[in-house]
């Protein structure tokens, strides 16, 4: 069987994911296994497809290879997807799956989003493998390897794949008004999007935000920047925050993003996300490495397209705010009543920073946040930058350093483990939990 690797890093054969492919392509030697570096290429890419385009059709299997970067995969990957789709393709019937490498942060959807662009081309889709960078170098985590790639050819076998998902290819747009513009605005809000010059759907919506809202706004377009490239893994900011590229990127985002009061990101969507030029602005925020910067800042979210139907799109958008610290406004988009959703967008900016409203995390940004923390910790030697951040915002919130707690539990664990203190306990333990909050309710009706 002759199985191709779409090998997603920017590292090219430096890519730890790819480790994983090498030693599949040893223990299965009866198969004939070709890498392509699409991520490392992807710029000859851009120039002809073609090339590759025949190899994936020669294939029995496509394996997408790729390290997990900001919910999804690198930039590379994604505008490769792009040029894939774009070059018209027929890849029907070609069997596909992927294998990652991450610390397990929302690596959910990035498998999504490769699954619904594969189904988009009508290729036969295998559930892939999410493993942890160093899991290969366990006896578990080749096991684990050798056993993925078993069932792959099991399922080609049998013919069993995901069932395909059905997007609509109209997107359900509805006309946007635009009033007379607000005036006496306060504030600063920076609107970040890459609409293109014929979008005229998008950058209508943009401007009825701006006209309706109360705040002064400023619109920064990331395809007006010239950023030069893609993040490209190198920790090379992980010491002293400063990018390896020299574009300026780094200080712009800092200096005229990070700055505002608020951030409503604009974009319209395209293969099931913000696109790749919103991807490349993603990945290089990594200047910024796992430091949530821009906490506490409200965010909201003005999307073109069938939002409605993107799943994996809601939880990026929603995760991004959670793990960053951010309130989520809302998202306003043009299916429904958009004139509508972009006032209650202003409005709800509007109240946001007036109040100072925030919210806890949910286990988007609690589960996302305890990864980094474990990560950055171990870490600490290499990316200094995060570990002085985390350090100083008290975010090294490690269980263990609550000893009071755990000796508590020892005891309670000690009374309910006797059946006679247990019935004589009865309610008593419902009502000791209760305790704290009574002396709160307490002191509170004594003001």
């Amino acid at each position: 069987m002759n199985v191709i690797i779409l090998n997603g890093s920017p590292k090219g054969e430096y890519s730890i994911t790819l480790q994983t492919l090498k030693y599949l392509a040893l223990r299965f030697p009866e198969h004939t296994f070709e890498t392509v570096h699409v991520g490392q290429k992807i710029r000859a890419i851009e120039k002809n497809i073609a090339e590759v385009v025949e190899k994936i059709q020669k294939s029995d299997l496509v394996i997408f290879s790729y390290p997990v970067y900001t919910f999804i995969a690198p930039y590379q990957l994604h505008r490769f997807i792009e040029l894939l789709k774009e070059s018209g393709a027929s890849l029907d019937g070609k069997c596909v799956t992927q294998i990652t490498t991450s610390k397990h942060f929302y690596d959910i959807t990035a498998h999504r989003y490769i699954e619904d662009n594969v189904q988009d081309l009508n290729m036969n889709y295998i559930r892939g493998l999410s493993a942890d960078m160093d899991d290969l170098l366990t006896e578990k985590g080749r096991a684990e390897a050798e056993k993925f790639f078993s069932f792959v050819m099991w399922s080609m076998k049998e013919r069993i794949f995901e069932s395909k998902k059905t997007f609509s290819t109209t997107p359900k747009s509805l006309p946007v008004t635009i009033p007379e513009p607000t005036t006496d605005k306060l504030g600063d809000v920076v609107i970040v999007t890459n609409c293109e010059e014929n979008d005229e759907k998008l950058r209508s919506m943009i401007e009825r935000f701006q006209n309706v809202s109360k705040r002064n706004t400023r619109v920064v377009n990331i395809r007006e920047f010239g950023i030069k490239g893609g993040c490209l893994g190198c920790f090379n900011c992980a010491v002293s925050g400063k990018c390896v590229y020299k574009d300026g990127f780094d200080d712009f985002l800092r200096g005229n993003i990070q700055t505002a009061e608020a951030m409503i990101y604009a974009f319209t969507i395209k293969d099931h996300s913000m696109g790749a030029s919103f991807k490349l602005f993603d990945d290089r925020q990594f200047c910024n490495g796992h430091r949530t910067v821009t906490m506490g800042m409200p965010v909201g979210y003005i999307v073109s397209g069938n939002y409605s139907e993107e799943y994996n799109l809601q939880t990026i958008v929603e995760g991004r705010a959670e793990v960053g610290g951010n309130y989520l406004l809302g998202v306003a988009t043009d299916e429904f009543s958009p004139n509508e959703k972009l006032d209650e967008l202003a409005k709800a900016l509007d109240y946001a920073l007036e109040n100072k409203y925030t919210k806890p995390q949910n286990f988007l940004g609690v589960g996302g946040m305890k990864i980094f923390r474990d990560l950055i910790w171990l870490m600490q030697g290499m990316m200094k930058a995060d570990h002085k951040f985390y350090k100083k915002h008290g975010q090294y919130d490690f269980p263990q350093k609550k000893r009071g707690t755990m000796l508590k539990m020892y005891l309670v664990g000690a009374l309910i483990s006797s059946p006679k203190l247990k019935a004589k306990m009865g309610n008593k333990m419902n009502e000791g939990m209760l305790l704290p909050y009574k002396k709160l309710f307490d002191t509170l009706e004594k003001k």
